[in-house]
């Protein structure tokens, strides 16, 4: 049976929002929590991006339900050893209901360093050897590791859970699916594509979980929570790897230029159509997917919760 969940958004909300939306979810039937890792924000409007290890450290605290990153890049802005000790550490904070999600990244947050930003390919095996350290390390042996990519002298970690965190591996096409389906405990993939679902299912993958979700805007005047989607994030309609690629939010405002309300309105859900919103997060389910987590866009926060309590979730759920 597919669980329901809420996406907190680093991007748009503060940590004290973050925290509040958290205990709204809970309250309004949510059964889990993802939560972004960003270094920037996708544009200015937005304008947040707290530490997601704060936050997640916050969240364990206020609510009971399970956390998982969609998604962490564990390649270049802090390394894998490193994120490996915070994974863990919030593994044990929220009692074995920590799900780590990683993914290659984007060069809007990894290039922040100075590092070049690799191709697809380079990303790809960066990550594999990554999730090979941080397995390793999961262990609670003290560990080197030389590779390619990443050095390791001498490492242990000492706060562990019972359980190493699962490792949820994220693909927007059929080569990072079938990584995912070899070295991943799940599968993560924001799109309710089939097809791809099926490619990291017979790439190893079985019967681990899929992970993904819609986002939407909830409001009761549609042209309005069409504008707000569009000044918010006219970045999720942007075509092909250009969400990859381009390295600062002015850059992805620039490009976003492009985007027009049209666009917007023909491709997001947007108002208080019961029947629109039940489709979206349905078709996730009749794609196989495990978990969908729904972003609400936007200041109306309490207003979604309540729509998704008394109208959308019943309705899902009653299959």
């Amino acid at each position: 049976m597919t669980a329901y969940g809420y996406f907190l958004s680093c991007e748009e909300f503060g940590p004290a929002e973050l925290v509040s939306q958290a205990r709204s979810a809970e309250q309004a039937g949510f059964e889990a929590l993802a939560i972004s890792d960003h270094y920037h924000p996708w544009n200015g409007e937005q304008g947040q991006s707290p530490f997601v290890w704060s936050m997640i450290g916050a969240l364990s605290q206020v609510c009971s339900l399970p956390v998982t990153t969609l998604v962490t890049c564990p390649t270049m802005r802090m390394h894998p050893a490193v994120n490996a000790q915070a994974a863990a550490t919030s593994a044990v904070l929220t009692g074995g209901r920590f799900r780590f999600g990683v993914g290659t990244g984007e060069a809007l947050n990894e290039h922040v360093l100075g590092d070049a930003w690799p191709d697809a390919e380079l990303r790809m095996e960066m990550l594999e050897e990554a999730v090979h350290v941080m397995r390793h390390l999961f262990t609670g042996k003290q560990i080197t590791h030389r590779g390619r990519h990443y050095t390791v002298e001498n490492a242990r970690i000492y706060t562990l859970p019972e359980e190493p965190p699962p490792i949820y591996v994220s693909g927007f096409g059929p080569r990072a699916a079938t990584l995912a389906g070899r070295i991943g405990d799940g599968f993560v993939t924001m799109t309710p594509d089939r097809e791809l679902v099926e490619q990291f299912r017979s790439a190893g993958g079985g019967r681990k979980p899929v992970v993904g979700g819609p986002k939407v805007c909830w409001g009761t005047d549609r042209d309005q929570a069409v504008k707000t989607v569009h000044r918010l994030w006219p970045n999720a309609h942007l075509p092909g790897e250009l969400g990859q690629i381009l390295p600062t939010p002015k850059h992805f405002e620039q490009t976003c230029e492009l985007v027009t309300e049209d666009m917007v309105r023909d491709n997001a859900v947007c108002g208080d159509d019961v029947d629109e919103h039940v489709r979206a997060v349905r078709a996730y389910s009749e794609a196989d997917f495990d978990e969908v987590y729904v972003n609400q866009i936007g200041p109306d926060q309490q207003g979604f919760f309540d729509f998704y309590r008394s109208s959308v979730l019943p309705r899902l759920r009653d299959v």
